[in-house]
Parts: C-alpha cells; sequence; structure tokens
C-alpha cells in the first residue's frame, strides 16, 4: 500500500432534488462537527434573503464565471435551473493536502465531474421521502413562483434517476435521523484504513522481524 505521511483531507459530497432538505442538513452538519468546514462555491444567481456572501455562496456575474471556466479554476461547474454554479479546483486541493475534511453541496452534474476527477472523494444522496412531500417542502419555502416549482419538480425526477452512482443514499423523512446517518456516514469514512494507514507508521518499530 501506498501510504501518505500525514492524514489526507476528506471531500464529503452531498446531493439532492431542490426541496430534499440538503442545504438546512448541511448546515447542521458543520454546527455538529467541528472539524468538517463547507466549501464555498461561486454561482451567478441572485441572493436569497438571510444568505451570506462568502458563507452560502460567493455570488458573481456570469461574465466573471465565464472567466473562471476559461483559466480552468474550477474543479466542476454546471448550469442549473438556468444559473451557474462552480466549485474551485484550488480549495479542493489545498484542503486535501492540508488535511481539511471538507463539505461540499452541489447537483448532481456537478457531482459526476467530481466523481470522474476526484478518486477519494464521498458522495452522499439526500432522498425525500415522496414526490408529493417533495412539492410540499418548495411551496412552502415560499421563495420560488409556480413555473420555478414545476421546473423544479420535473428536474427532480431526472436528479434522482442519477442517486445510483452515490456512495450512499439517505432518506430525509426525519431531520434528526438524516443528521445522524451522515454523522455516521462522515466518521465511519474517516476511518477507513486507506484514509489511516498513516497512522499504522507510527506503531510500527523500525526493523522489528
Amino acid at each position: 500500500m501506498n501510504r501518505l505521511n500525514h492524514r489526507e483531507g476528506i471531500l464529503f459530497v452531498l446531493s439532492a432534488p431542490s426541496g430534499a432538505g440538503k442545504t438546512s442538513l448541511c448546515r447542521e452538519l458543520i454546527d455538529s462537527l467541528s472539524d468538517l468546514r463547507q466549501s464555498v462555491s461561486f454561482t451567478t444567481r441572485e441572493k436569497r434573503g438571510g444568505e451570506q456572501e462568502g458563507v452560502d455562496y460567493y455570488f458573481i456575474e456570469a461574465e466573471a464565471f465565464q472567466k473562471k471556466i476559461a483559466a480552468k479554476e474550477l474543479a466542476e461547474w454546471a448550469e442549473v435551473h438556468g444559473n451557474l454554479y462552480g466549485t474551485s479546483l484550488q480549495t479542493l486541493t489545498d484542503a486535501a493536502q492540508q488535511g481539511t475534511d471538507l463539505l461540499l453541496d452541489i447537483d448532481c452534474q456537478g457531482a459526476a465531474q467530481i466523481k470522474h476527477s476526484y478518486e477519494r472523494g464521498v458522495f452522499i444522496f439526500i432522498l425525500p421521502p415522496d414526490y408529493a412531500e417533495l412539492e410540499k417542502r418548495l411551496r412552502d419555502r415560499g421563495t420560488d413562483d409556480e413555473t420555478v416549482i414545476q421546473r423544479r419538480l420535473e428536474n427532480s425526477r431526472e436528479e434522482i434517476s442519477q442517486a445510483f452512482w452515490y456512495d450512499y443514499l439517505v432518506v430525509n423523512d426525519d431531520f434528526k435521523l438524516a443528521r445522524d446517518r451522515i454523522v455516521a456516514i462522515v466518521t465511519a469514512e474517516r476511518c477507513r484504513s486507506h484514509r489511516t494507514a498513516y497512522l499504522l507508521d507510527k506503531l510500527t518499530i523500525k526493523g522489528e522481524k
């Protein structure tokens, strides 16, 4: 086995259809796990009420986003519901080298790009209990008009059809239970032998037969 002499940071990727509760779960995970940091993505969409620059997203113009694509500064990017979203390649590289675990909240298109290029990522898909509950959550949010709601519902079927290639599926029927399941996934992944092989060297006496 090719061991690192230090702990490499783990990238946890969470995806879900709109309304499944992914954003709320991500916030709860960051609050519950002090050694897990949220990766902040770039987006061209408008800032929603309560969102903060550099905390929820980096909000930039479409032209600036296109420049990042051209300069190959993004590890992944996608157009979702008419807006562009992307993740800084430098952010992922720095976190891995520094031993920092990152939580990345992205759509299926972006996750697929990361899956192709980042071998050690952990991919988690959040499912709603059913489509009726998903629609209810979207309407209760009160942030989108009817056209947007219908588009999100249509897209959700395609997104859910992609969930089979994720490493884990978590149903968000009970928020606390869903959070606890993801915390368990994070804890288990941190203990996997290929991520912690460097610990064996500390317990190996050089030259011992």
